[in-house]
C-alpha cells in the first residue's frame, strides 16, 4: 500500500495549520471576553438580569433644646423610567411622555430625553429618576392613568421644617437631593445625611422581578440625631420682636442674639427679614443669598457705643480707671491736634466714671484708651475674642476686623475707644460682654448641644468651656454695677422692665460702602443682661439702616431689648418684685404729638420725637397697653419722621466753598477740613465751577467732594 504523496501531506499540514489558527483566535477571543472585556460585559449582563434600587437612608431630625423638632424627613416619593423597556413600546412613547408631563409639570422634551436615556456603550439604562419628593396623591394620578411597565414610583424622603421660618439661618436648608446646602443642614450634613441602601432583585428578560428570584438588600443606615442649645419659645420672642423693630423702623434688617452668659449656651438667634426653609426661593439666588445669610456671625460692623463696655472693662481691670475717675467734655477731645467730637454738641460738662457711662460720653472714652496705651488696649481686646473666630460651630462664622497694632495711631487708638475703627460680629460682642458681666470668664459659644445616633448612642456631647479669664470678679462686678445704672438712670433707660434688673449699654454706629462712610445708614443696637445682679441672659439686637425716628441705639433698639428679655425672664421662672413703680402706656395713634404728650405726662411717661407737635402719630413704641417702668421715654412715630444722626461718635464737618478755586486750592481748602476732593475726569483743570455736595452742607469727615473744573488738559 503506497503512503501518502507529498502533495497529500502539504494538504495536512495547511489543514492543520488552519485548525491551530482558529484555535489561537478562539483563545485570543476568549481571552478578550474573559479577561479584557470581562468586567463590562459582566456589569452588562448584571444590568440585564438585575434591578439594583437605591434605598434612601432617613435623614437626622434637628430638635431644640426641649425635644421641639425644627427639621426632620417625612415620607415622599420618587418617579422612576425604565428606558429599556420603554424603547420596547415606542408607540405608547409620546402619550407616556405627554401624560408625565402634564402630571409632574416637567417640560416634555426633558422627560422624553430621560425616557431614552442609554449609557456610554449606547445601552438603554434600567432605571433613571424623573422626579423627587412628589407627594402621595401625585403618585395615585400616575397609576390611574396606567402607564404600563417602565413607568413606577419608590419610596422617597423629604425634609420637613414643622416650626416654618422659625431658626431659617441657623438650620439653613437642603437640596432636592436631600443634601445641606447650608446653615447647620450644611454644616452637620455628614452626621445627619446616613448612608443609603440597596435592593438588587433578580429580573427576566423584560426587566420584571422573578417570582422565585433572589434578592438582596442593603439596609440604609439613617442618620444622626442633633439636639440644639437652642429655645423655640425664645427664638418665636426674638423673631417677633425683629420684625416690629424692622417694621416700625423700616429698616433694612434687624438682627438679635441671646446667649446664656455663665454657659456661652446660644438660646435664639434671628436676622429679619427671613425666610421658610420648606419653599427657599432657589430661582432667585441673590434673594436666597440674602435672606438665608446668618448675619449673627458672618457679618462684621463697627459696634459703636456697646463696644464701651469693653473700653470699661478693659480700662478698670488694668488700674488704670477708678471709680473715683472724673472727666470734663466740653463736646470734644483733642489728639494730636485733631479734634474728635462728642455725640452731644456741648459736651456733657463734668462727669464722675459712672455718670460718663451713662452719658456714653466719648471723650471720657477716648481717655480711657490713651491712659491703657495701645499694648495693654490691645491685650484686653485679643482676650475678648475679638478678631479671632468664637468657634461657635456655626456655618460661615467670620473673624471681624482688628487692625494690627503696630499701624494703630493715638488717634486711632482714641477711635476704637468710643467704639469705631474696629469691626466685630454680633455674636463675638455678645460673647464678650458676657465674659464682662458674668465674673470675667470668656465663655466659648456653641448651638450643638449633642449628636446622638438611632440607637440612642452619643456621637457628640457639648459641655460649657472657658477659653480663658479676661478680667477678674470684682472688675466685673463694677462693671455690672455701672451698666445697670446706664438703664436705670442713663441713656439706657428704655431697656428697663418693670421689677426687674437690667443693665446694658446703647449703641450707634456708622456704616462704610466701598470703603468709605456711608451718609445717613446706621446701625443702631442695644445690648442688654439680665438679672444685673447675677445675670443669667444677655440680649444684643441690631437695626440695620433704621430710616425714621430718631436714631439712637436707646430708641430704636433698646424697646425690643426690653420687650425680648422681659419674655424670657418670666418664660424661665423669674418673677418680679412686687414693689415696682409701673404704668400702662396709653394708646397715643391718632393723636398729635402735642396731645400725645400730655397723655403720657398724665400717666408718668416722656416722649420722645422729633417732628412737630401738630402732626399726627402713626406708631408708638412700646405699644399700647404695655406695662413699663414709670419715667420710660415713649417713642413717637408720624409720617414726616425723618433721620437724626446723633449719638454716632460721627464726627462731620462742613463743606467748604471751593467754587473759583483751582485744584491746589481746592484740594487744601477741603483737606483742611478732613475731606477729601474728587475730580472727574481727573484731567480737568482751571477753576472750580460746581461742587457736590454743596458748600455749607454736613457731612462725616473722610467724604469725598466732587468738584468740576472749567477746563479739560488736553495731552499730546
Amino acid at each position: 500500500m503506497a503512503g501518502p504523496t507529498v502533495s497529500g501531506k502539504k494538504r495536512l499540514f495547511v489543514a492543520l495549520g488552519g485548525i491551530a489558527f482558529i484555535f489561537i483566535l478562539l483563545i485570543i477571543r476568549l481571552f478578550w471576553i474573559q479577561i479584557i472585556d470581562g468586567k463590562r460585559l459582566s456589569e452588562m449582563a448584571q444590568e440585564q438580569q438585575t434591578q439594583d434600587t437605591s434605598l434612601s437612608a432617613a435623614r437626622g431630625t434637628i430638635t431644640d433644646t426641649n425635644g421641639v423638632v425644627l427639621a426632620q424627613s417625612g415620607t415622599a416619593y420618587k418617579v422612576l423610567l425604565n428606558p429599556y423597556q420603554l424603547s420596547r413600546k415606542q408607540e405608547d412613547l409620546p402619550r407616556i411622555v405627554r401624560e408625565l408631563s402634564d402630571i409632574l409639570e416637567l417640560d416634555s422634551e426633558y422627560v422624553m430625553k430621560q425616557a431614552t436615556k442609554k449609557n456610554s456603550n449606547d445601552v438603554y439604562y434600567k432605571e433613571v429618576i424623573l422626579k423627587r419628593q412628589v407627594e402621595r396623591e401625585v403618585v395615585d394620578e400616575i397609576k390611574s392613568r396606567m402607564l404600563g411597565s417602565g413607568v413606577y414610583t419608590a419610596i422617597d424622603s423629604k425634609r420637613y421644617y414643622p416650626e416654618g421660618s422659625l431658626f431659617s439661618q441657623l438650620l439653613g436648608f437642603t437640596t432636592v437631593d436631600g443634601t445641606g446646602q447650608a446653615g447647620l443642614e450644611q454644616k452637620y450634613n455628614k452626621y445627619l445625611a446616613g448612608e443609603n441602601g440597596r435592593m438588587i432583585t433578580e429580573t427576566d428578560a423584560n426587566h420584571q422581578a422573578i417570582a422565585y428570584g433572589s434578592q438582596e438588600i442593603l439596609d440604609p443606615e439613617d442618620g444622626y440625631d442633633i439636639k440644639l442649645t437652642t429655645d423655640s419659645v425664645v427664638e418665636s420672642f426674638l423673631e417677633k420682636a425683629l420684625k416690629e423693630a424692622l417694621e416700625v423702623n423700616k429698616a433694612e434688617t434687624a438682627q438679635g442674639i441671646i446667649m446664656s452668659c455663665k454657659t456661652g449656651r446660644i438660646i435664639a438667634m434671628s436676622t429679619q427679614p427671613d425666610f421658610d426653609p420648606n419653599d427657599p426661593p432657589r430661582s432667585d439666588v441673590a434673594t436666597l443669598n440674602a435672606l438665608s445669610r446668618n448675619r449673627i456671625v458672618a457679618d462684621a460692623y463697627e459696634p459703636g457705643s456697646t463696644f464701651k463696655i469693653i473700653t470699661l472693662s478693659a480700662a478698670l481691670d488694668s488700674g488704670k480707671v477708678t471709680s473715683a475717675n472724673e472727666y470734663n467734655c466740653g463736646g470734644s477731645y483733642t489728639v494730636n491736634g485733631e479734634r474728635i467730637k462728642c455725640w452731644k454738641s456741648g459736651g456733657h460738662g463734668h462727669e464722675t466714671l459712672k455718670k460718663a457711662v451713662q452719658n456714653s460720653c466719648n471723650p471720657a472714652f477716648m481717655q480711657m484708651a490713651l491712659s491703657m496705651g495701645k499694648s495693654t488696649f490691645y491685650d484686653y481686646i485679643y482676650a475678648f475674642g475679638f478678631g479671632s473666630s468664637t468657634g461657635s460651630g456655626i456655618s460661615g462664622e467670620t473673624s471681624g476686623i482688628v487692625t494690627h497694632e503696630k499701624y494703630i495711631t493715638e488717634n486711632t487708638l482714641a477711635r476704637i475707644g468710643f467704639g469705631q475703627s474696629i469691626a466685630v460680629t454680633p455674636i463675638q460682642l455678645c460673647t464678650a460682654v458676657c465674659a464682662a458681666v458674668n465674673g470675667g470668664e470668656l465663655m466659648q459659644p456653641y448651638v450643638v448641644d449633642s449628636i446622638v445616633n438611632k440607637d440612642g448612642r452619643v456621637i457628640l456631647k457639648n459641655e460649657p468651656t472657658m477659653v480663658r479669664r479676661v478680667i477678674g470678679e470684682s472688675t466685673s462686678t463694677q462693671v455690672r454695677e455701672i451698666l445697670e445704672s446706664v438703664v436705670s438712670e442713663g441713656s439706657g433707660k428704655n431697656a428697663s422692665i418693670p421689677g426687674y434688673r437690667v443693665g446694658g449699654k446703647t449703641g450707634t454706629a456708622q456704616k462704610y460702602e466701598d470703603g468709605k462712610i456711608a451718609s445717613g445708614k446706621l446701625i443702631a443696637s442695644f445690648i442688654g443682661f439680665a438679672p444685673a445682679d447675677d445675670p443669667e441672659y444677655v440680649c444684643l439686637i441690631l437695626v440695620d439702616e433704621p430710616k425714621v425716628g430718631t436714631i439712637f441705639g436707646s430708641t430704636v433698639a433698646a424697646p425690643y431689648v426690653k420687650q425680648v428679655m422681659e419674655e424670657t425672664l418670666r418664660h424661665y421662672g423669674y418673677l418680679p418684685t412686687e414693689n415696682a413703680d409701673t404704668v400702662s402706656v396709653p394708646d397715643l395713634t391718632g393723636m398729635t404729638i402735642l396731645e400725645a404728650k400730655a397723655s403720657l405726662k398724665e400717666a408718668g411717661l416722656y416722649a420722645e420725637f422729633q417732628d412737630n407737635e401738630e402732626d399726627m402719630v402713626t406708631a408708638q413704641v412700646p405699644a399700647a397697653n404695655e406695662v413699663v417702668q414709670r419715667g420710660t421715654d415713649v417713642l413717637l412715630y408720624t409720617a414726616v419722621t425723618d433721620v437724626d444722626q446723633e449719638d454716632t461718635g460721627l464726627e462731620t464737618a462742613i463743606v467748604p466753598n471751593v467754587i473759583g478755586m483751582g485744584r491746589l486750592a481746592a484740594n487744601d481748602a477741603l483737606a483742611a477740613k478732613g475731606l477729601a476732593i474728587r475730580i472727574e475726569p481727573e484731567d480737568q483743570t482751571g477753576t472750580a465751577i460746581r461742587q457736590f455736595p454743596a458748600a455749607g452742607e454736613e457731612v462725616p469727615v473722610g467724604a469725598e467732594v466732587l468738584v468740576e473744573f472749567s477746563k479739560i488738559e488736553i495731552l499730546n
